[in-house]
């Protein structure tokens, strides 16, 4: 390409997205208020028209043709990749080109639409988007994108068929809780109400539904009501997929300053966890996928269907296996979860007895007020 153009990208993606194409079809988020998140608070919202995306498309498709040139008999030229990459003066056409081939060298066959809201747009803009880029990329088999329930619950089935028929299939969605109190608590914009329209809706319409759940973003005083509102939603919609992702609260957000002033307590890691066990009990009927797809997470392999008898119980067994453990031996865990040195119970086996003898002694010096906020910072590293 004798002429270096970008196309847009955003901050952010699902894990699940990782090999996936980003395309940004709206910047920022319409709602951003959340008082837990300030990924979006310097940032105007803004939905690119369609042919703004386009646009971005065909930018796309003109690095892909080049990119194709480096694959000979179905290996690729990594070095030649790699040279042409460091060839590019502009950050931002090295950026755009690296995610193309990195897009392309995965299969180049799931595609992430950015920001936090795209369904915002119009379906018939966003049709329009959704079939011009099948078009241009005819081996694409999976197009997600996220979207706020309080927008989600505007549209009827017949919306996201539509969006079906063009290519979306799948949405993710926030919903953090399906408590009414932590909604209001963290300024979410939205209501238990809002997060079961939306999902009968999507799912009616044939697209997938991934929702998240926050474990400990009510604090310890609306924990119980964090968990068991989000297992009546759950078995309201019967979501696809229920994503974990373990509450951190950030510095310079509101809900921190909250916490900082003693307005409500932090949740601890065992009562994340008691409300992860929570919900697996209370989940009735549903076919749900629990997925724990974050480092944030401590139980990371506590993953499986709602759905399986076998599932859930080996899912209950691995969180009573931990919350069995002495309470010096839970923290050990947790600070080697977080700081990277072990990724289940198991890897607690393979400590040294010396070595874990000083760890017990070090975790045990601080409170419980004080080990939590460790907990949440070490966390917080990774949000």
């Amino acid at each position: 390409m004798a002429e270096e153009r970008t196309f847009h990208i955003g901050p952010i993606r699902p894990p699940s997205e990782a090999a996936s194409l980003l395309l940004q079809v709206t910047r920022g988020c319409t709602w951003n208020r959340c008082r837990f998140c300030n990924l979006y608070r310097d940032t105007h919202f803004k939905a690119y028209s369609a042919d703004e995306v386009k646009r971005d498309i065909d930018v796309i498709a003109a690095y892909a043709e080049e990119i194709r040139e480096f694959c000979h008999d179905s290996r690729w030229d990594l070095d030649g990749l790699n040279l042409r990459l460091g060839a590019l003066a502009d950050g931002n056409a090295r950026q755009c080109f690296y995610m193309v081939a990195q897009w392309l060298l995965n299969g180049g066959e799931n595609v992430f639409l950015q920001d936090g809201n795209t369904t915002a747009l119009s379906s018939g803009r966003l049709s329009d988007v959704l079939i011009y880029l099948k078009k241009t990329f005819p081996q694409i088999r999976r197009i997600t994108s996220y979207g706020r329930a309080e927008e989600l619950s505007r549209h009827d089935a017949e919306y996201y068929a539509e969006l079906k028929a063009a290519g979306l299939d799948r949405i993710h969605s926030g919903f953090e809780t399906g408590s009414d109190r932590v909604l209001e608590m963290i300024h979410k914009g939205t209501t238990a109400g809002h997060e079961i329209t939306a999902g009968k809706n999507i799912r009616a319409g044939g697209i997938e539904l991934s929702v998240y759940f926050m474990p400990g973003i009510g604090g310890r005083e609306l924990s119980r009501d964090n968990a068991e509102g989000t297992a009546r939603v759950l078995n309201e919609v019967d979501p696809d997929f229920l994503r974990i992702r373990t509450a951190a609260v950030k510095p310079g957000t509101e809900l921190y300053e909250d916490f900082r002033k003693g307005w409500s307590s932090l949740c601890s890691d065992d009562e994340k966890i008691r409300e992860i066990r929570r919900v697996i009990e209370l989940a009735k009927g549903v076919s749900t996928r629990l997925v724990s797809d974050h480092m944030v997470n401590l139980l990371q392999d506590v993953e499986g269907s709602l759905g399986s008898a076998a599932d859930r119980k080996r899912m209950l067994g691995r969180i009573d296996q931990y919350l069995e453990l002495e309470e010096v031996d839970r923290r050990v865990f947790q600070l080697l979860r977080r700081t990277l040195r072990a990724y289940d119970l198991d890897d607690l086996q393979q400590i040294p007895q010396e070595q874990m003898e000083q760890i017990r002694q070090a975790v045990s010096r601080d409170s419980d007020k004080r080990w939590n906020e460790k907990i949440n910072e070490y966390i917080s590293r990774y949000i």
